[in-house]
């Protein structure tokens, strides 16, 4: 408990993190103590670690350095105070009437000009590297793009370039243990021809022909680019970069079209967390860029997200636009008036139509397209826990929201009681829990509220693990477990699996080379499956598990249970595909009549109040599904499953692509009523066997 807090303090995420901050806070103490007494033994050994703890929390991204930088502690005050201390050692040893300490001081001070012009060849750089338009799978050979400087020169450059002054510390150190100036001498003349260095070796890099075009060449490239291409489908989103997974969970869908699509995102913080695709992407931050591209050929605009910046692309009248959503349920962000804005909103099932109905939001039914959810073909339906093992529970509630409505998550009111529930049940389970990546972002309460989930999980797991009836189950599996751990580390050292965020420095070079051939996009798919595979074997079937981050998806979170207890969110929704028992917590106290009144989600689930008291009904299910007795709503969620998802035939993929289809000729028979002065080859949708109806593979070289 006191461990976790220290960590929540200090801003640091582990226990060899908070090691190192301490040593590093430790060190400036001691080596104002060394200068002081004078020991220059004790400051050498307290500034070598101040050096190893900056460095460990620079290679770990350790938040802590934010929190440092705001408290204006930041990274050159910290190299500052150090030769303050230093200046402060040589005087105490006597070296403040001797030309080096004169030196040492002019050296100081010189370091710190140099700062500035390489500070700012560093900005200038940056800036004149970033295209108007960040991409994925376009060639742009033709543009073209020269390389930049090399990796080594730009990553972390303040922190490289500040690291320079370690010749000037250990000659000046080496002066005072000695005796002899010299050392200090050539310490600081080493420093200073390091920073002229790194700043000489940057200067050719601004010469135009190392430069990408302009920004007026780029855009004009990239509007030849979507005449030549001639995407009719448009995937559009805008979003903070918590929210990328709202895109992601559209990529297949769309690679799956046999139309020619595009993805255009707002935020470059999106595209360096968008997941692996073959489909072109293209990146266009400004609003006056977009709405000055030539986008005539686009024909359907797909939208996962009611977002302002919608609008940029809303404008467009020679194509139809569609709210498809990023999740089906029957929270209120699933009726949002905003729907009306858009020509159609494509909704899962008949229940989302429904829905739109009775909130008469202006949504009209001819308006809405049933087509189900291509994202759920990954869910397997179940028929309870393997021979010899105890079912696994997914607590997996939604976060806060916008507003102060209890029924919004369950994570305040009811978190800790079911968790609790769970964990003491007489039937024993597993459980996991996974709460949505916005949880405590906007209420302190729901972060806390999930800390404290956390230390119980965590606690519950360590009895677990001492508990003599899991032992010979753990025995039996330790070796297979190991492998599996071994296979975890092994992919992790390798990088043959894990969404880096991509270092954005070089935007143009990043965009370039940026290309998802089918072959890799395929084998980045099987090592997702081996890397997901390998996850779950590494613990034990009977361990809980606190599941945060991207990965494992929620999905495979699904597969891997054989309950649910969740909130009303797109989460039931999706779960009912499992046809597996499901729990949902009526926070906002309704009653159960009423809560299922209203969310057509619960009509096939044990419906629980804040104190979690039926939550054994759910845990019998889990134990015997389809068992008339121990699971009487089987049939329930049988029948609820096709009004909220849809008929299994024709496969949603194929419904989805019909609803393209249809609605790509309606903007075609708009234009050609308008008169549209395009020709009709630039922008009909393609026949059967016309190449431009297959998705165009990523371009190399």
């Amino acid at each position: 408990m006191t461990g976790g807090l220290l960590h929540r303090l200090a801003g640091v995420a582990t226990g060899a993190e908070l090691v190192a901050a301490l040593l590093m806070g430790v060190s400036y103490p001691l080596m104002l103590l060394g200068a002081l007494l004078p020991l220059t033994w004790l400051f050498i050994a307290a500034a070598a670690l101040s050096y190893a703890g900056d460095h460990f929390l620079h290679r770990r991204g350790s938040y802590l350095l934010v929190r440092m930088g705001k408290a204006r502690l930041g990274l050159t005050v910290r190299f500052l105070v150090r030769q303050l201390l230093l200046v402060l050692l040589l005087a105490r040893e006597d070296w403040a009437g001797e030309r080096m300490f004169s030196a040492a001081v002019v050296g100081f001070l010189a370091f710190y000009a140099l700062q500035a012009p390489h500070t700012a060849l560093v900005m200038v750089l940056r800036r004149l590297r970033r295209l108007p338009i960040g991409t994925r799978n376009i060639d742009l050979s033709t543009m073209p793009v020269p390389d930049g400087p090399p990796r080594w020169l730009t990553h972390r450059a303040v922190e490289k370039v500040l690291h320079t002054e370690v010749p000037a510390q250990a000659g000046l150190l080496a002066a005072v243990a000695t005796g002899t100036a010299a050392f200090g001498y050539a310490g600081i003349a080493v420093t200073l021809a390091l920073v002229l260095g790194y700043v000489a070796v940057l200067l050719p890099f601004l010469r135009a022909r190392r430069l990408p075009p302009s920004k007026e060449a780029a855009l004009a490239w990239f509007d030849a680019w979507l005449r030549d291409y001639r995407p009719v489908v448009a995937l559009y989103f805008s979003g903070s970069k918590d929210s990328a997974y709202q895109v992601n969970m559209w990529l297949d869908t769309m690679a799956g079209l046999d139309v020619r699509t595009v993805v255009i995102l707002r935020e470059r913080a999106i595209l360096s967390r968008l997941a692996t695709t073959t489909v072109p992407v293209m990146c266009v931050p400004s609003a006056v860029d977009l709405m000055n591209l030539d986008l005539s050929m686009l024909r359907v605009g797909l939208y996962p997200a009611n977002v302002g910046k919608n609008l940029h692309l809303l404008r467009v009248p020679t194509m139809k636009h569609v709210f498809i959503g990023h999740g089906d349920s029957d929270k209120v962000a699933s009726i949002n008036p905003y729907a009306k804005a858009y020509d159609e909103v494509w909704t899962a099932g008949r229940a989302g139509r429904d829905r739109f109905m009775l909130a008469d939001v202006g949504v009209r039914d001819e308006d809405i397209v049933e087509v189900g959810r291509p994202q759920l073909a990954s869910i397997e339906t179940g028929a309870g826990p393997r021979e010899g093992r105890i079912p696994t529970v997914l607590y997996a509630p939604t976060w806060e929201g916008w507003t102060d409505e209890p029924g919004n998550t369950s994570l305040m009111l009811a978190g800790e009681n079911i968790i609790r529930g769970l964990l003491a049940s007489e039937r024993p389970v597993r459980v996991l829990y996974k709460p949505h990546p916005f949880t405590g972002s906007r209420d302190p309460e729901a972060a806390a509220a999930h800390r404290r989930i956390v230390e119980m999980m965590e606690r519950a797991a360590a009895e677990r693990a001492a508990d003599p009836r899991w032992r010979e189950a753990a025995a039996a599996s330790e070796a297979e477990r190991e492998r599996a751990a071994a296979t975890l580390r092994a992919m992790a050292e390798s990088g043959a699996f894990g969404q880096a965020t991509v270092a954005a420095w070089d935007d143009a070079s990043v965009s370039r080379d940026a290309q998802t051939p089918a072959a890799q996009a395929a084998e980045e798919e099987r090592a997702l499956v081996e890397w997901n595979n390998a996850y779950w074997r590494s613990r034990g079937w009977w361990e809980h598990r606190v599941i945060t981050g991207p990965q494992p998806l929620l999905f495979d979170c699904f597969n891997e249970s054989d309950a649910l207890v969740s909130d009303i969110s797109s989460v039931v929704s999706d779960f009912i595909a499992s046809g597996k028992p499901y729990a949902v917590t009526d926070s906002a106290g309704l009653g159960a009549e009423e809560f299922m009144r209203q969310n057509t989600a619960v009509r096939a689930a044990v419906i629980l109040s804040n104190d979690a008291d039926r939550l054994g009904e759910v845990i019998a299910a889990a134990h015997a599904p389809g068992d008339p007795e121990r699971d009487p709503l089987a049939g329930a969620r049988r029948e609820l499953r096709q009004y909220l998802i849809g008929p299994d035939e024709p496969p949603s993929q194929a419904r989805f692509a019909a609803a393209v289809a249809a609605l790509a000729a309606k903007a075609e028979a708009r234009n050609t009523a308008q008169g549209a002065d395009e020709a009709p080859s630039a922008h009909t949708v393609p026949a059967p066997g016309d190449p431009a109806r297959r998705p165009v593979p990523a371009q190399e070289g």
